[in-house]
């Protein structure tokens, strides 16, 4: 088997797309190699503890409304043409995204890392829930099959703040400063939400390159 690690923020509709056309492609491949880790990258890691409000945060960022606008618009028919309907009218607020990687955490510890990275993602980007509170949060934990009861206590202390923080400023410090990055096996970075294309041409030659060895 061969390490897929993905850094990533639960914020980013490109970590969205990515991760459905990354599926899309292990879909059509019998036994595909990849042992799938997720890692926490802030893309806004000085977003104050309660977020603030998305008008706001996606017209500072982009430098106006209209900016914004061109740019969401593209993202959402990238969205729409792999099949997701993403509710930006729905989403009110920019969360810090601290709490919601802190999670992803303990469920890799479970193995349940997968249906918490969807559930985040299908809480934010389809039904407009703010994944930076805790009852979202502890919600979407019971709903993975995790202790919600246990996932509270931890999210009200600091358990792994400074873990998360410090794998995020590693991640910047090797050259990622945009998600999704793919790591394939400790070596090749892929950047982006690649097409399903990429991934099959990537799985074929790992596999032959198995197969030679």
């Amino acid at each position: 088997m061969i390490k897929l690690d993905i850094i990533s923020d639960p914020i980013c509709p490109w970590c969205y797309i990515g991760k459905t056309r990354l599926e899309k492609a292990l879909s059509e491949v019998e036994d595909h190699p990849f042992v799938i880790e997720w890692h926490p990258f802030q893309l806004n890691p000085d977003m104050p503890a309660a977020g603030m409000d998305r008008r706001e945060y996606l017209e500072t960022k982009f430098g106006g409304k209209e900016n914004a606008v061109r740019v969401y618009g593209e993202i959402e028919q990238h969205a729409r043409d792999e099949g997701l309907e993403i509710d930006f009218a729905a989403m009110k607020r920019t969360p810090n995204t601290i709490n919601a990687h802190r999670l992803i955490h303990w469920a890799g510890i479970e193995q349940k890392q997968n249906a918490v990275v969807d559930a985040l993602f299908a809480a934010y980007f389809n039904e407009g829930r703010d994944i930076g509170d805790i009852d979202v949060l502890a919600d979407i934990a019971d709903s993975a099959g995790m202790d919600a009861a246990v996932v509270r206590k931890l999210l009200e202390s600091d358990a792994d703040v400074e873990d998360i923080r410090a794998r995020g400023a590693h991640s910047r410090k090797m050259g990622v400063n945009s998600v999704p990055t793919f790591i394939v096996a400790n070596q090749h970075a892929v950047p982006g939400a690649q097409p399903v294309e990429l991934w099959l041409k990537v799985i074929a030659d790992l596999k032959a390159q198995t197969a030679a060895e």
